[in-house]
């Protein structure tokens, strides 16, 4: 900015290990969705090192990047983000037609079958409520069986009801061993998680366990 330089995130060092269930909070600016957009390989830092499964993911070319991406990654938006003409089973799908799956209607219809849809397969998006979009998203994610799962403000667009049903699953999905991180700037949606971490000004200004952690067993960086 001009003559000062920024740094959306500065000296974060930061471990998440397998089935860690992670909220990460803040104030806007403070840098979450950069290192969001790191996580998910969507920006590389220009500094430092990110780790994915055991590699330097950062020092990958762009390709190699995005296949990394495909393979261990699942993204859960705010704003559901499918595609308004095609069905529940079609949207779910897509990540495979990219990897070239050949079972994947099979995929697809088992992933909605573990987020309780098997009954809106053929539905398209105007079809279903909030919830019901969220939760086909979510198996959107969780086809490709992804080493992490990524949720950006998920129940944002949600009411309080729908919204404790999608922490439920995410909930289920943990139990079941799926990492997730997931960011919030509700308190009491942090507090479903099992770690808590807040950024301010591009630094971990706190870690800590969440609100549920308490008969859990937590792992620290």
């Amino acid at each position: 900015m001009g003559l000062e330089e920024v740094r959306a995130l500065d000296g974060v060092d930061l471990r998440i290990d397998p089935n860690e269930f992670v909220a990460i909070m803040g104030p806007s600016g403070s840098g979450k969705s950069t290192l969001m957009n790191i996580l998910g390989l969507l920006d590389v830092p220009t500094g430092g090192r990110y780790w994915l499964a055991g590699r330097d993911v950062a020092r990958l070319s762009q390709s190699e990047q995005a296949r990394e991406r495909g393979r261990r990654i699942g993204f859960v938006f705010q704003t559901f983000e499918l595609l308004p003409r095609q069905t529940a089973l079609q949207n779910v799908e897509l990540p495979l037609i990219y990897s070239g799956v050949r079972d994947r209607r099979a995929r697809a219809a088992e992933a909605l079958r573990q987020v309780g849809l098997a009954d809106r397969m053929t539905h398209r998006p105007n079809q279903m409520s909030g919830g019901q979009r969220q939760r086909v998203a979510i198996a959107r994610a969780l086809v490709q069986e992804p080493a992490l799962i990524l949720a950006d403000e998920p129940t944002g667009n949600l009411d309080t009801r729908t919204s404790e049903e999608i922490l439920d699953l995410f909930d289920d999905l943990h139990d079941r061993g799926q990492t997730i991180v997931l960011v919030t700037h509700e308190p009491d949606i942090a507090a479903r998680c099992r770690r808590v971490v807040r950024l301010r000004d591009g630094r971990v200004e706190s870690d800590g366990p969440g609100g549920l952690s308490e008969d859990r067993e937590t792992i620290s960086c």
